[in-house]
Order: C-alpha cells, then sequence, then structure tokens
C-alpha cells in the first residue's frame, strides 16, 4: 500500500522536530500523525543528513523558548484583537440599522 505521505512532507515533518527542537509527541499531535511513524520519519531524516546537527547550546535554546513564548502572546493577541474587531463591527451595524 502506498503512503498517503508524499517524501517531501514526512522530510518537512521530520524538520519540525529536528529545527525546532520541539518533542515527537508535539509535533505528531499538531500535524496528526502516530508518534511512531513520525518518529521514523525523524530518525530517516537524521540518517539522510547524515546526523550532523549540533544540539542548541543554552543560549540558543533560551533564545528559541523566549520566542516560542512571544509567538504565542502574539497568537492570543491577534485572536483578541479579530473578536474585539468582530464586537465592533456588529455594534457599528446594530446603530446604522443593519440588524
Amino acid at each position: 500500500m502506498k503512503s498517503p505521505y508524499t517524501p517531501e512532507y514526512r522530510r518537512g515533518a521530520a524538520r519540525l522536530v529536528i529545527d525546532t527542537g520541539r518533542t515527537i509527541v508535539a509535533v505528531a499531535r499538531e500535524i496528526g500523525v502516530g508518534e511512531a511513524l513520525l518518529g521514523r520519519w525523524v530518525a530517516a531524516e537524521r540518517a539522510r543528513s547524515g546526523g550532523g546537527e549540533r544540539p542548541l547550546d543554552v543560549d540558543e535554546r533560551a533564545e528559541l523558548d523566549r520566542l516560542r513564548r512571544e509567538v504565542a502572546e502574539l497568537r492570543m493577541d491577534n485572536e483578541f484583537l479579530g473578536k474585539a474587531a468582530a464586537f465592533f463591527a456588529s455594534k457599528h451595524d446594530r446603530r446604522n440599522g443593519s440588524r
């Protein structure tokens, strides 16, 4: 049976784990694949790339963690602003007799 995932998709999913330092479990949940399957993809990608990846040092890991927190905050801010814009647009419509 042919895999429903293209080689490019498998490599990209594996790179999410390798490049970001996130766990296989977290990435697997995010993209909706099994942990064991993603683990095989990661192992294959590491073998393909020669395993020459150096782990992040303490400063790089701290910066990555800070940036992840910042991205999460910005996503929450963006979601809030979208809801606020929708709320004020609906109030404006009611005042103009549209509703």
